[in-house]
């Protein structure tokens, strides 16, 4: 049976953070595949700023070279709020793998506030990556994975692109490009 690891955001933009995390997770877990999961509309932060189409494109760039990784589109399909745990339910129902869902330690803290958080431990295996200046601290049982930590997000790319300051090797040059090319990000 294929052992797939799941790495849910919005990806807005994606960066080589979220292919590191990928990349450790798919190798020490002796995991099949990584799917991204980029979310409709996520429930604990604002909707992102670029469009469906936009972060689904630099996705498919950002995991080009790697055979393993995967765009899984299946919460563009759902109107409002995605929850984990339905997608969790529906990928379940559409596949016969074993998922493993993969957050930062951003999320490890905020764990007891998801979704029907009880149900979904018994759904899924949960991995977690730490990230400097978040606790790993949780009452939820999870497989903690020590990588290389790059501490990047998609907000401070935004951010330096809005202060006109560089984000070479922060996003790969055919992320950038297309950033670029479709005035992402006021670019």
């Amino acid at each position: 049976m294929k052992k797939i690891g799941l790495l849910g955001g919005t990806f807005d933009p994606p960066h080589v953070g979220h292919l590191m995390i990928a990349n450790e997770v798919l190798d020490q877990m002796n995991l099949d595949e990584i799917w991204f999961i980029p979310t409709n509309e996520p429930p604990h932060k604002k909707s992102a700023q670029s469009s469906n189409e936009h972060r689904k494109n630099m996705l498919d760039l950002a995991i080009q070279d790697n055979k393993r990784f995967r765009v899984q589109t299946i919460e563009f399909d759902r109107l409002g709020k995605s929850y984990t745990i339905d997608t969790i339910r529906e990928l379940q129902t559409m596949y016969n793998y074993t998922f493993y869902f993969i957050i930062g330690a951003d999320m490890i803290e905020y764990l007891p506030k998801w979704h029907r958080i009880d149900e979904l431990m018994n759904m899924i295996e949960f991995i977690g990556v730490k990230r400097t200046n978040y606790k790993e601290d949780t009452p939820y049982p999870l497989t903690l994975l020590q990588i290389p930590i790059i501490d990047i997000s998609s907000t401070d790319i935004r951010q330096r692109i809005h202060h006109h300051r560089t984000v070479k090797y922060l996003v790969q040059d055919n992320v950038y490009a297309y950033m670029k090319e479709h005035h992402l990000y006021g670019l």
